[in-house]
């Protein structure tokens, strides 16, 4: 239901709709900027066109184009947030503009603000009364705030306007089911889909109906069919098939619907636990585990994954992990008799007959104050009617859906960050820039460290120019073998690029031979061995450097990126070793040693930076690194603060937004987190659009 409830933002395919744009005339520069970026939304080039439209309002803010256009990139991006503020800018600066305010409503309406939204539409159609789109919308808006006759006479309205309008059927059969009238729902549905057989929902919600209300699967399945076959990368319709083909007693097919939908969707947890609970049914009860620990490590509070899992850690002799999970269920189900009987078995084949005996004496003790000889309670039960409850009141209502709390949205952002486990290939995500890319499954990351280099990064976008003036003094000076600058990240090389440097290496080694060495010439050296990867030697160089001149503020970064590297380096060391070195007899003390090494490291790395600043209070990317480095350290706060300071000295740094971005939705403070990354998709930080996504409910 859900699905349907946010398709609506599908319908405003505004390209259809920019030319009825009312506002004012650039010059020719600005108006040249804004049809360029028009040209890539029409191509679908949501990125590029953002950042000739960030030109746009750039050169003149008082322009209502450039916001309403961005507003249209971003909605296409699923960034709400930022679709409506900009389409409240240029509303601000030309109240004229119909399509603003759809774009704010449809905004609005995804966002959960139905009431807001509503406003919208109204001021939309006092300016254009036949509208079919802000009709519609309206329309669904007052459904979900339970305002039916009000939804029943604006669905009127739109069909005595429009008799063949296929949208007005579903609406009114969303509000049927709203109002639990499936019987008017059905009818509405068919009229709808005999109208235009294209529309994925409404098989979906026809589907539905023959589940719930009829438990017609085959009717259901040859919708879940058509849907599927309008929108086949759509993970949760391959789910919704698996459970009707489980239903027909398709168990392979069921299967492979559970297998492919994971294969869409990595972190699906529904998909897991149902593959799970299918998997043990047919006996496979390892691979059922294994689902079933998929889901918990993501949801520890899933009670049915830990009680399916318990079952079959029993099942399986597993006894020890058997005994923890149903230690687990018994916490939150202290009077689950046949719990205590499960557990004292497993403990009692484990040997454990004290304990064996305590739980089963437990068990009786329970027996005897219900007077009863069987086991009547089972937590199962009550865990699945409340959810199948919840999910139903949700669906049908969904302006009642509860509050997330900041620990529900820090469960939600470390589930994005464990995805990847399943899923070790890393998408090249900056190898798409093209059309929908907040569908693109990334991994999500921070964004790196910035870092000194020969090398400038050509994003495609030129969404932002890393500069600062000592490294800008230099270049002009010409004392180095190229040209300096810095880049998010390490430099690829290829090999003539690595030959070149250590070409360069044995230049500066005949140079200091043969005359007395400078501090530059000790830091152009170091630079060669940081981007052949010999951090030792870059230290030992940058080390010299600043012995010899105490202010040279470039070398205490490029001591800092030496320094990283090596954390880095070991790091990895670290994982490549692990294995082996898991059951060596002084495997604990090596691995504190190494902890420790890895703490003075970023110890020695800060120490750099905060040097760096002191000598350049306005380097931004020294506060940037600092944010990173406090958040290797697990001080989330501290790197908010780093961050913060380098956007107040340079308000387009991107990677800072999107830094911080994380933190706060690490916290849990998912309102700042989802405005930073908004900020950080509008610079031209692309993964931001997959994690708003993947972030809203």
């Amino acid at each position: 239901m859900k699905r349907f409830r946010t398709i609506y933002g599908r319908w405003i395919l505004l390209l259809a709709l920019l030319a009825t744009m009312v506002g004012a005339q650039a010059q020719i520069n600005t108006d040249q900027v804004v049809n360029i970026g028009r040209n890539a939304l029409y191509f679908e080039d949501y990125i590029l066109a953002i950042q000739y439209f960030n030109q746009a309002v750039k050169a003149k803010p008082f322009l209502a184009e450039p916001y309403f256009y961005r507003s249209v990139a971003k909605i296409s991006l699923e960034d709400y947030r930022g679709a409506e503020q900009d389409a409240g800018l240029a509303i601000e600066r030309n109240p004229f503009i119909v399509d603003a305010y759809q774009v704010r409503g449809v905004s609005r309406q995804n966002l959960g603000d139905f009431k807001g939204a509503i406003e919208d539409y109204d001021a939309g159609l006092k300016l254009m009364p036949e509208d079919k789109n802000l009709l519609i919308n309206r329309a669904v808006c007052e459904s979900a705030l339970k305002n039916y006759d009000e939804a029943q006479q604006t669905f009127d309205r739109l069909l005595s306007l429009d008799r063949r309008n296929d949208r007005a059927y579903i609406g009114l059969a969303q509000m049927n089911l709203a109002r639990k009238d499936t019987t008017a729902a059905l009818e509405n549905l068919n009229r709808g889909i005999a109208l235009s057989k294209n529309n994925a929902s409404a098989y979906v919600m026809r589907s539905e109906i023959y589940t719930r209300s009829h438990h017609d699967f085959e009717h259901a399945l040859a919708d879940m069919d058509s849907a599927i076959l309008l929108e086949p990368r759509y993970a949760g319709y391959f789910i919704n098939r698996a459970f009707m083909k489980y239903n027909l007693d398709d168990y392979f097919g069921a299967m492979a619907d559970y297998d492919y939908a994971i294969s869409l969707d990595p972190a699906s947890q529904e998909a897991h636990f149902n593959r799970g609970l299918l998997r043990a049914e047919v006996g496979d009860n390892n691979k059922a585990i294994s689902d079933f620990d998929f889901v918990l490590k993501r949801n520890p509070a899933n009670f049915m994954a830990l009680y399916n899992r318990a079952l079959l850690h029993m099942r399986t002799r597993q006894f020890r992990e058997a005994v923890n999970d149903f230690t687990a269920i018994l916490k939150k189900y202290p009077e689950f008799e046949a719990g205590y009987m499960a557990r004292g078995e497993a403990k009692r084949r484990m040997g454990d007959n004290k304990g064996s005996e305590a739980d089963m004496e437990r068990a009786m003790a329970i027996f005897r104050r219900n007077k009863s000889h069987e086991s009547t309670f089972n937590p199962a039960v009550i865990e699945a009617t409340a959810a199948v409850k919840k999910a139903e009141q949700r669906a049908l209502n969904p302006a009642e859906e509860e509050p997330e709390t900041a620990q529900d949205i820090i469960d939600r952002f470390n589930t994005l960050l464990t995805v990847n486990e399943s899923n070790p290939i890393k998408p090249e995500y900056a190898n798409r820039q093209r059309g929908h890319v907040q569908n693109d499954n990334i991994e999500v990351e921070p964004m790196p460290m910035f870092s000194l280099s020969y090398y400038a990064k050509d994003d495609k976008l030129g969404s932002s120019t890393h500069f600062i003036r000592e490294m800008s003094d230099i270049n002009d000076m010409r004392l180095l073998p190229g040209t300096l600058t810095l880049v998010a990240g390490e430099s690829v090389l290829n090999a003539e690029d690595i030959q070149r440097h250590f070409s360069n290496i044995e230049y500066y080694n005949s140079l200091m031979v043969n005359a007395k060495p400078r501090s530059i010439d000790y830091f152009a050296r170091g630079l060669d061995y940081l981007l052949v990867k010999n951090p030792d030697a870059a230290v030992t160089d940058a080390d010299a450097a600043i012995s010899m001149n105490p202010q040279f503020m470039l070398a205490y970064l490029l001591r800092a990126d030496a320094h990283y590297m090596q954390y880095r380096m070991a790091q990895s060391r670290d994982n490549n070793g692990a294995t082996l070195l898991a059951g060596a007899p002084d495997a604990k003390s090596q691995a504190m040693l190494r902890q420790r090494q890895d703490i003075t490291t970023l110890d020695l790395v800060m120490a750099d930076l905060d040097q760096a600043i002191k000598l350049s209070p306005k380097n931004a990317y020294a506060h940037y690194n600092k944010g990173n480095v406090y958040m290797l350290q697990g001080d989330y706060t501290s790197a908010i603060s780093s961050y913060t300071n380098a956007i107040q000295l340079k308000g387009d740094l991107g990677e800072a937004y999107y830094n911080r971005g994380l933190m706060y939705l690490r916290m849990g403070n998912k309102p700042l987190g989802v405005a930073d990354l908004s900020k950080a998709g509008e610079l031209g930080v692309l993964p931001s659009y997959n994690v708003l996504k993947r972030m809203t409910r």
